[in-house]
């Protein structure tokens, strides 16, 4: 539907709005076609005003209630959906959007406890088992997690969600074949999926899977999508198995496709690093500097590569930058002063030498 045929509905709604006011059907209608032209600001005055006409409508305490929570407005969301359970104490999607309110809003005790409240009038939809294990995943009970979506994928042996997030919850703890066994599912179902063809190879590449790895990390590539991450992945493999040219050529590439990311720079710069190409080092830890503008963390960094290359005053300088920048960080703070003391005990013992 195009703009123009959506805004003669309007029009025509808004009309026999005005000759039945209390008709809460139009309001209805009306709501959806603002929707669907992304206009959420009179979706909610609608809303609004059909509730002063019929404070218990459901259907609409649940839909604005949605819209709060899209907007991150968590504590209007609840006020809604606290109204719909005074209206139908019965109806588990109350009790499921309470409990993802509060999933949202980080409260574990009150999102499990809505959750379980939504399996007493429900037990036998996947998604709410994903939901409770996406809550334990979130505060990282993996053991937990793992058991909720292996009662998902009970319930429905093709869910995507359960699957991936499963194979993800494994891999947190080190179970990296049941991990693959998970991903490779989700392949065979979702062929294109570049997610979790991405997922395959970074988990053989801990299995030690070479050539393996290197093939799923070509598919990934291969696959429709932004290929930043993909060649930073890709980058660190080749690092691990110690093919250090083809690393950093998969760093260039990531940064050509994204030249106002950092990252790559960063991941350059330490691969450089641990080669004891210093100057190459501090080359890529500038031009991240160059996206990324006095962040005291690059700026460590390169006071990193100074000190190791012996450019010890140099180093100070750049620490204290960095712990200027940050004065509360701590170990910004250590760092500087370890270095600061292994320079003065240096220059005080050539001032003994030197008086001999």
């Amino acid at each position: 539907m195009d703009k123009k045929e959506l805004e003669k509905l309007i029009e025509k709604t808004v009309l026999k709005m005005a000759l039945e006011p209390r008709n809460t059907a139009h309001y209805h209608e009306l709501a959806k076609y603002y929707a669907m032209d992304n206009q959420y600001e009179k979706v909610i005055s609608v809303y609004e005003s059909l509730l002063e006409i019929d404070p218990k409508d459901l259907q609409t305490l649940l839909n604005l209630g949605s819209i709060w929570f899209y907007a991150k407005e968590y504590r209007k969301a609840l006020k809604c959906f606290n109204q719909a359970l005074i209206v139908n104490p019965s109806n588990y999607l109350v009790y499921y959007n309470i409990a993802n309110t509060y999933a949202e809003m980080k409260n574990f005790s009150r999102a499990l406890h809505f959750y379980n409240r939504t399996l007493d009038f429900n037990s036998q939809d996947p998604e709410i088992y994903n939901a409770i294990a996406l809550l334990y995943h979130d505060f990282e009970d993996y053991v937990e997690a793992r058991a909720y979506y292996e009662k998902a994928l009970s319930l429905d042996p093709d869910n995507l969600t359960a699957l991936v997030d499963l194979g993800n919850v494994c891999f947190k703890l080190f179970d990296y074949n049941k991990a693959l066994e998970y991903y490779y599912k989700v392949f065979n179902l979702a062929p294109d999926n570049k997610t979790v063809a991405l997922c395959i190879a970074n988990t053989l590449v801990l299995t030690k899977d070479k050539e393996k790895c290197y093939e799923y990390f070509d598919k990934a590539l291969n696959l429709e999508g932004d290929n930043y991450k993909t060649y930073i992945c890709y980058a660190i493999a080749k690092s691990d198995f110690k093919e250090y040219d083809d690393a950093i050529e998969f760093y260039k590439k990531a940064i050509e496709l994204n030249p106002k990311e950092a990252n790559a720079h960063i991941l350059a710069g330490n691969l450089y690093s641990n080669l004891k190409k210093y100057k190459e080092a501090e080359s890529e830890y500038k031009e991240a500097l160059k996206v990324n503008k006095l962040d005291p963390s690059i700026m460590v960094l390169v006071a990193n590569v100074y000190y190791m290359d012996n450019e010890t005053e140099r180093a100070i300088y750049t620490y204290r930058a960095a712990v200027n920048m940050r004065p509360e960080n701590d170990e910004y703070k250590l760092v500087f002063i370890q270095v600061l003391e292994d320079f003065i005990e240096e220059y005080r013992k050539d001032d003994i030498v030197a008086s001999f």
